[in-house]
């Protein structure tokens, strides 16, 4: 019987050693048809908006030019500010509710006191100019940015562009702390291997000295087709992203548009959307074994009591959120009159989102991590470029047409991704559930300190993490 098998065995083997090939051949050719048929992996349509007033004019006719921006100030600009100061109604505290009623009213009083009587918006002014500005039409807005390149670049060293993106409540201002950490690593003592940056930090539209859209729809896909020209225009054809905050998803659609201009993409906050049964599951198990669902120990440790840290505590710190996704106008017009609400609105951010245990300081922490100075200085960006309400309605230009911010997650993200998570950020996304959207992660760093405001409050720890993140990719 064996020796009757022989036959249909060698029959069988001969019949293998065609169709394996064959087959491979087949699947080969299919994969070449596609590729050659235009076949590619799904990005965003980079569009050609306008958001200017009125009509487009004529393609080719707006004014390509970068032109040297100044930031200035008036006597009238300070004066009317000090009037506003000098009537500021003060609202009686509650006894011992630090933080947890929102901006402590009788610590706002020696806010205010700094404000009208040591803060110098002049000498402020000239530290902000302390680095290039300019200014460039993009699509009906003029668009503000810095540039800065590095004073000297050593033999052998290769000079990176990076485009880096703030959020809300903050400013390109949140980025002069590390801009020189970037620029020259070297001088202040940072490994920085083959590589130095030349950074350019753009303000978002509607945010600092950037136009706002005079138009409806303005979103992040949009705003991250006006930075690809901008670079584009700045002449760059391959550049690194940072971002965090609404910079991580300007940031992240950059990539989703234009893969191939994206050399790595560095973050320091996630948006995964929505949540799916498996995920449900991880988050159930996560607490008992979190080895079992792909979570390590400090994913666990930053991640649990999960109810506390990602329901009760993003609950309290969204109420801004629900507003400005909704009705920004309304809210905004006041913060837009009144400089101290505006302080108040904005400063709040910069004590919970610093670190959540500042909510029950009466101080809410501020001088822990920042100046006076420096805080002030971000909201008089807001304050005298009327930018407030702008800012807020990039909520409701966002959250009406995605209101889990997911819309995007089906495309993915392929180009190299470095990731920095900060333990006092408002939500931790572990590495299992960033790979869902961010499919090439290569570094992923479990930062010792620090939360939503990195490149202001840890400039040092974000500037070492970019570094080895841009020298990994630069190996590959």
């Amino acid at each position: 019987q064996a020796i009757l098998c022989l036959p249909r065995a060698f029959d069988y083997s001969q019949k293998n050693a065609v169709l394996v090939p064959a087959a491979a051949l087949g699947f080969g050719g299919l994969l070449l048809y596609c590729h050659r048929s235009g076949y590619k992996i799904k990005t965003l349509d980079m569009g050609n908006g306008w958001w200017g007033s009125g009509e487009r004019p004529p393609i080719g006719k707006e004014d390509p030019s970068i032109r040297p921006f100044k930031i200035e100030t008036s006597d009238k600009e300070i004066e009317d500010l000090h009037r506003r100061l000098d009537q500021f109604r003060f609202t009686p505290h509650v006894e011992g509710a630090a933080f947890h009623y929102g901006f402590n009213s009788s610590y706002l009083q020696k806010v205010v006191a700094y404000w009208r009587n040591q803060f110098d918006w002049r000498k402020q002014v000239e530290m902000l100019n302390k680095y290039p500005h300019f200014h460039t039409t993009i699509e009906g807005i003029d668009i503000h940015f810095i540039h800065v390149k590095p004073p000297y670049v050593p033999h052998g060293k290769t000079v990176q562009p990076l485009l880096m993106v703030h959020g809300w409540p903050g400013s390109f201002y949140e980025f002069y702390k590390i801009i020189p950490l970037l620029t020259e690593p070297a001088k202040h003592g940072l490994d920085e291997g083959d590589v130095v940056f030349e950074v350019i930090c753009p303000s978002i539209p509607g945010y600092g000295f950037s136009e706002a859209p005079h138009q409806k729809g303005f979103d992040s896909v949009a705003t991250a087709g006006i930075f690809h020209k901008l670079m584009s225009r700045l002449g760059f054809k391959k550049y690194y992203l940072q971002g965090g905050d609404w910079g991580s998803r300007i940031t992240t659609n950059m990539a989703q548009m234009l893969p191939e201009c994206v050399k790595g993409l560095h973050l320091n906050l996630v948006f995964v959307g929505k949540q799916s049964l498996r995920r449900l599951i991880s988050i159930m198990l996560g607490a008992y074994v979190p080895w079992l669902v792909g979570l390590s120990r400090e994913d666990a440790r930053r991640f649990y009591p999960f109810m506390q840290k990602n329901i009760y505590d993003v609950l309290r710190e969204s109420g801004y959120l629900h507003i400005q996704a909704t009705k920004p106008d309304t809210a905004g017009c006041g913060l837009n009159d009144s400089p101290v609400g505006l302080a108040a609105y904005i400063m709040e951010k910069f004590s919970t989102w610093t670190d959540k245990s500042f909510l029950h300081k009466d101080d809410g922490g501020l001088e822990s991590k920042y100046s006076f100075d420096e805080l002030l200085t971000n909201v008089m960006i807001y304050w005298v470029t009327s930018s407030i309400v702008p800012s807020m309605r990039y909520y409701k230009e966002n959250f009406s047409k995605d209101p889990d911010l997911s819309a995007h997650n089906r495309i993915g993200v392929r180009v190299p991704t470095g990731i920095a998570d900060f333990p006092q950020e408002i939500v931790h996304v572990p590495r299992v559930w960033a790979k869902d959207v961010y499919k090439n992660i290569i570094s992923y760093s479990y930062m010792p300190r620090g939360g939503h405001f990195a490149a202001f409050e840890e400039p040092r720890l974000l500037a070492q993490d970019i570094i080895q993140f841009v020298q990994k990719v630069e190996q590959l």
